[in-house]
């Protein structure tokens, strides 16, 4: 190994942030954007109504959400989004839901094992993959993820859903949403939180609705559910909640955040931005993975590859010649010398996920951090193969 080769690249991104959530902030962030914060405010005063309200509108307009469509702030991220969701819908029908990472499997088990619903059809993938979707029954109810965050694996695009279909289409759109196009038209329900594409703080999840989706939770639900999964009563929809009037407190500091990154977005430019700004991080490292030989995309095949959870597996003959607990310790070691040089943090592929690499490449990501840091990715690796060879 020629001492070059070990030598380390001078420049170091500007913001070396790369989890897949909580996610980098947006460019030029810092903490007087929370200055306006109503805190020590009640949620439920007119100001605060406002605020959330502000939150739902600009959100659907930048996502050019239908104007029958309904959106709402639900608690607990993402995952909170998604399980009040299967637990008031699902099981008027026989469900099919797909699964080929983390979260898709945790969706799974939950109707599996703990709604136990009698007619369920699992759809399932290694990483890296789809399911067969030509094997979707969509007179059913269908679960699926748009975007794999943990496998980077997204769906090739609106035709793999049929424009009509009998039953609802539940999307867990959270790393998709504000960096893809989400086909509105095919879908019944969609969900993602504030901690992705635009950087904002966890704790809280966006839920919506088409019409379809909202007549039938307006029905008595078919289980009984707690009261922080409730969108509905006996009189039908409860519709404060997509008007502002959150089931729980929310962080009104948080809010302010999420307001601040949608007013970033709209400044740049609306979706087509965030979009183009999302599909330039993935064509650098594309260019990237072309030429440096000892990396590939989890994704096998372009057109379902993701242009935020960017999941890349070690292609090294030293590396795959590792046993799995090699491979691991291999992983942390390359990805602790990047961190430690503070040049990229959170770069190891996701606890369940085959032993990797995962950049966020998300519209708050520079394209310029991203070119950055990957000659200490080259660097780190050279580093860890001398380590880790046999």
């Amino acid at each position: 190994m020629s001492e070059i080769s070990l030598s380390k690249p001078i420049v170091k991104p500007a913001r070396p942030f790369f989890s897949s959530g909580p996610c980098a902030k947006r460019p030029g962030w810092s903490l007087a954007a929370l200055e306006g914060a109503l805190l020590g405010r009640s949620h439920r005063a007119p100001e605060g109504r406002a605020r959330l309200k502000a939150v739902i509108e600009r959100s659907k307009a930048i996502l050019g959400l239908p104007a029958d469509w309904r959106l709402g702030i639900v608690p607990a991220s993402d995952t909170g989004a998604v399980e009040m969701s299967l637990w008031a819908l699902c099981g008027e029908r026989g469900v099919d839901v797909l699964s080929f990472e983390s979260f898709s499997g945790e969706w799974a088990r939950d109707l599996r094992e703990v709604l136990a619903l009698p007619d369920l059809r699992v759809h399932e993938a290694r990483y890296g993959a789809l399911p067969d979707l030509s094997a979707v029954d969509w007179s059913r109810d269908v679960v699926l993820t748009w975007n794999g965050t943990t496998s980077g694996v997204r769906m090739p695009g609106p035709e793999a859903i049929p424009a009509t279909h009998e039953g609802l289409v539940i999307c867990d759109a959270t790393s998709a949403a504000f960096a893809m196009d989400l086909p509105w038209d095919r879908l019944d329900v969609v969900t993602w939180s504030w901690q992705k594409v635009l950087g904002g703080e966890a704790a809280h999840g966006m839920l919506a609705l088409s019409p379809r989706a909202a007549a039938r939770l307006a029905q008595p639900s078919p289980r009984p559910l707690p009261k922080i999964f409730r969108l509905a009563n006996r009189k039908g929809l409860i519709e404060g909640v997509f008007a502002g009037d959150t089931i729980n407190t929310p962080s009104m500091l948080c809010v302010e955040d999420a307001l601040d990154g949608l007013n970033w977005a709209a400044s740049i430019g609306g979706l087509p931005a965030l979009k183009a700004r999302s599909a330039a991080n993935l064509a650098a490292v594309e260019r990237w993975a072309a030429r440096a030989g000892w990396v590939d995309f989890l994704a096998n095949s372009p057109e379902i590859r993701s242009s935020t959870s960017i999941c890349l597996r070690i292609v090294a003959p030293w590396f795959l010649a590792l046993s799995a607990e090699g491979m691991d310790k291999a992983v942390k070691h390359l990805t602790g010398l990047v961190a430690a040089e503070g040049a990229g943090f959170d770069l190891a592929s996701y606890r369940d996920a085959p032993p990797g690499l995962r950049l966020w490449g998300g519209a708050t990501v520079d394209t310029a951090d991203i070119e950055a840091l990957l000659p200490w990715l080259d660097w780190a690796h050279e580093v860890t193969r001398l380590e880790f060879a046999a």
